[in-house]
């Protein structure tokens, strides 16, 4: 079975349609099944967007995305700094 990506908002109306099943009184393995995914998926859904707003999701999503791009920008000046200061040890023992 291969892996769907589901957008922020498809993830919070399975959730919420989870939720009315769970309030008629189906049980979570049988809700999962309905909505096609595994209960570690819901679970794990649940922790990560429970409560939330599609606007809220939205940006939680971009929040995400923009560390990421940092955290890369931070790994590649600190490179770029290892290696300057590596060079700069080199210049000063050869002299």
């Amino acid at each position: 079975m291969g892996q769907r990506r589901h957008t922020p908002e498809q993830i919070i109306n399975q959730l919420r349609e989870a939720e009315v099943e769970l309030g008629r009184g189906m049980k979570v393995p049988e809700v999962c099944k309905k909505l096609g995914i595994a209960e570690y998926t819901y679970y794990r859904w649940r922790k990560e967007y429970g409560g939330l707003r599609l606007t809220q999701a939205r940006r939680l999503k971009e929040l995400e995305r923009e560390n990421v791009r940092l955290k890369k920008l931070v790994a590649d000046l600190s490179l770029d700094n290892a290696i300057l200061r590596e060079a700069a040890q080199g210049n000063s023992s050869a002299r």
